[in-house]
């Protein structure tokens, strides 16, 4: 009777598991197909738009390596103003120096501020780059562009997998997007945590539309 029941117990788990890793694939393929046509590693073939949207990332990673993603969305952008495929590049990220007791935070960045200065060393005109500090997260920067900065389309710089989700948000807020890919972290272990961190994040995002998750910003900087 008992091994019966085990048994049973261990069905359910077994459907319960399956279930759980369908959605989730479900979730990834989804996104993928949403985005075919619209995500661009050759910056001759990009569109050309008036505004860039660079998704924020620390040039430093929580555990003090250098993020090579930093840099790689860096020069994506900094490609895109020099071929003049980007008038404007919003800056969007989070100023993670302090946690929200005031203290310190160790390796913590002010994103928008470091991707400025990389901006600025890699050629970009310091006046055609707009701070945006409400970027905490891509859902966050991606309905503020249209929400607080009106716009109706946009280009947007991350990693292919990051853009992909993206154009996603993008286009549940009627904000037409493309996205120009910058190069992935060669690394292993960086290529498996983001990989994972993208899985939960592609699930997140679902989450996030059906119970109607939306932001709330506090501030409009102005636009160009």
């Amino acid at each position: 009777m008992l091994s019966h029941r085990i048994k049973r117990i261990s069905a359910y788990v077994g459907i319960a598991v399956a279930a759980v890793l369908l959605a989730v694939g479900a979730c990834w393929v989804a996104v993928d197909t949403n985005a075919s046509g619209r995500v661009y590693d050759d910056v001759r073939q990009v569109p050309a738009m008036r505004y860039g949207l660079l998704l924020g990332t620390s040039p430093v990673t929580p555990r003090g390596t250098h993020n090579v993603n930093f840099d790689n969305r860096i020069k994506a952008a900094a490609e895109l103003y020099h071929a003049c495929k980007v008038r404007y590049i919003i800056a969007s990220g989070g100023d993670y120096r302090r946690d929200a007791e005031g203290n310190a935070v160790l390796y913590g960045c002010d994103e928008p501020r470091q991707m400025q200065r990389a901006l600025i060393a890699a050629g970009v005109d310091s006046t055609h780059i707009i701070l945006d500090y409400e970027g905490t997260r891509t859902l966050y920067s991606v309905a503020k562009a249209r929400r607080v900065y009106g716009l109706d389309s946009v280009l947007l710089i991350s990693q292919e997998y990051h853009n992909r989700r993206a154009i996603w948000q993008a286009d549940h807020y009627g904000l037409y997007a493309v996205g120009y890919s910058a190069a992935h972290s060669s690394e292993r272990g960086n290529i498996i945590r983001n990989t994972l961190r993208e899985t939960m994040a592609r699930v997140k995002l679902f989450i996030d539309m059906w119970f109607g998750n939306e932001p709330q910003f506090v501030s409009t900087p102005d636009h160009k």
